[in-house]
């Protein structure tokens, strides 16, 4: 891939309303996380790091089958007034996420102290 590609997939994904990311081996996966932080539904196969990411039926779905990911694509879709709301609990769950790893990482030292 080109070294600026980060930025066609960047927009690729503010556009998309659902982001797809059926592996079936993930260490990590920072697919899905961009996908959790811009707030889009995500569909990911369970494996991995993918399924420390998606929490099934909250920020999006883990699917082991291209059925599975039928079934949830063809629900977002007849569904779309949930998407908001899957959107809201991604960007929740990834900014929890961060802030419970810098936690440990850090500890109190260096934390910003509010008032």
């Amino acid at each position: 891939m080109p070294p600026d590609a980060h930025r066609s997939i960047n927009a690729l994904q503010r556009l998309a309303d659902v982001i797809l990311q059926k592996s079936t081996k993930e260490v990590f996966g920072l697919t899905v996380t961009k996908a959790l932080c811009q707030g889009k539904p995500t569909i990911g196969g369970d494996t991995g790091g993918i399924r420390l990411q998606v929490i099934n039926f909250h920020t999006g779905f883990l699917v082991s089958t291209l059925e599975g990911v039928e079934l949830r694509i063809r629900y977002l879709f007849h569904n779309q007034q949930k998407m908001p709301d899957i959107g809201h609990k991604s960007q929740q769950c990834v900014r929890e996420y961060l802030t419970l790893m810098l936690g440990l990482q850090y500890g109190s030292e260096n934390r910003i102290e509010w008032g």
